[in-house]
């Protein structure tokens, strides 16, 4: 492989230096590098950040290629700047077996546009009976270390016990989508004022942090490790804090468009706002961006749902829930995060590269910018303003809450151990 050397870039948003990559790994990094024969790219004070990891991606395959396929799905990761994703176990069949999570991870690598990860469900066929293999998965050539039913929530506490217990024995972690299903019966949108003024089922904030309440007693119970997926109120958040300040081995996710969108956008009807958990109130948001400033959120994961035209192109009752993320992500964060003095971009990559990787065990990524460690990097014209136009999406699907909306930011390129799979904002 040949050299590169990134001249004049902010890395993790600081002054200016030169970053010289050779081969798989980053060589040096300083002022006045060069190198003979490298290909140059002028970075002109963008930001370089480490590759982006991303905790709760659903590729759809296999079972659902018509929304999403491996390949699609990491093209979309490599154009929005991860080099590493999380695939959820909801396909079809469920990822529940050491067969279908191997058959994933080979997809992954077979194609090249970002190391895919593959989640393993907790119970077999994601139906809360009975635990799934957990030690096949993680022994298999996949390695799963994250086991996640998400889609569903694990709402049996015996069989969440159970899990807990299992995946300590080998450092893994459970990833609770966090939804009591008894009090979300035929939930439409987020029960508040707007839900009772439409007249829409109402996903009440207490289904979500009872689930939570429970699931950080029973960690601490059992000295487990668990993550709680898409956490989404105010609530929550206090829920989070209070067990990280007993100690409690607790670690929490929050989506990009529940840090900027709220319910009022269902006065619309635009099923493209359907999404589990739903959009929650302006307080909620504001609970979010404040939580994930001060660390009690812990990363920003996209929970990228793609789903084919038909699946959103109709009336909101009979529209699924999901939107897709990963090509946006970081342009929401640059808006909400960093433009409002939240964050800098050295914390925006302690969240989104650094943490979710050390959360999933992702080997080789969330790494420092620094000479010898592996060239898994992102380069942002945090300059740009343009509006989204999910016409150019690398992705299957075109489920995104943003069509129209300008947005900051635009990744530039992307380098998979020292391979570019982005270039002047083109896939390779």
């Amino acid at each position: 492989m040949s050299k590169v050397l990134i001249r004049g870039a902010k890395v993790l948003g600081g002054a200016p230096q030169d970053v010289l990559i050779d081969g798989a790994q980053i060589e040096a990094v300083g002022s006045g590098l060069s190198a003979e024969g490298a290909e140059v790219v002028e970075a002109d004070g963008k930001v370089l950040l480490p590759g982006l990891v991303d905790l709760h991606t659903h590729l759809r395959e296999p079972g659902r290629e018509d929304s999403e396929t491996v390949l699609t799905g990491t093209r979309a990761a490599a154009s929005g700047g991860y080099t590493a994703v999380f695939a959820m176990a909801n396909t079809f069949p469920v990822a529940d077996t050491a067969g279908v999570v191997e058959q994933v991870y080979r997809l992954g690598r077979q194609h090249g546009y970002c190391d895919v990860q593959p989640i393993g469900a907790v119970t077999v066929g994601l139906e809360g009976r009975k635990l799934a293999e957990l030690g096949a998965m993680h022994e298999s050539a996949a390695g799963v270390t994250v086991f996640s039913d998400d889609g569903k929530c694990v709402d049996d506490a015996v069989i969440m016990r159970r899990a807990l217990e299992y995946v300590k024995a080998f450092g893994g972690v459970v990833a609770q989508h966090a939804q009591e299903p008894r009090l979300t019966e035929g939930a439409q949108m987020n029960e508040g004022v707007v839900s009772a003024e439409l007249g829409l089922g109402g996903w009440p904030a207490v289904a979500e942090e009872s689930i939570i309440a429970r699931d950080v007693l029973l960690a601490e119970h059992v000295g487990s490790r668990v993550h709680i997926c898409h956490l989404s109120t105010a609530g929550s958040v206090e829920i989070v804090r209070w067990a990280k300040s007993r100690g409690i081995d607790v670690t929490a996710e929050v989506t990009p468009h529940h840090l900027l969108l709220t319910d009022e956008l269902v006065r619309t009807y635009n099923p493209v706002y359907k999404v589990n958990p739903p959009l929650r109130t302006e307080r909620d948001v504001y609970a979010l961006r404040e939580a994930l400033a001060d660390g009690t959120i812990d990363i920003v994961a996209t929970d990228h749902a793609p789903h084919p035209h038909e699946d959103k192109d109709c009336e909101w009752a009979a529209a699924a829930m999901g939107m897709v993320g990963l090509e946006t992500a970081l342009s929401v964060v640059q808006e909400t995060m960093v433009e409002t003095g939240l964050l800098d971009w050295a914390q925006v990559a302690e969240r989104m590269s650094f943490q979710p990787a050390r959360i999933g065990r992702a080997n080789g990524h969330g790494r420092p910018v620094s000479a010898g460690e592996p060239a898994n990097l992102t380069l942002v014209d945090t300059a740009y303003r343009g509006s989204v136009d999910p016409a150019g999406f690398a992705s299957r699907s075109r489920n995104t809450p943003y069509e129209g909306r300008e947005l900051p930011g635009r990744v530039t390129h992307t380098w998979l151990r020292g391979k570019a799979t982005l270039v002047d904002g083109k896939l390779t």
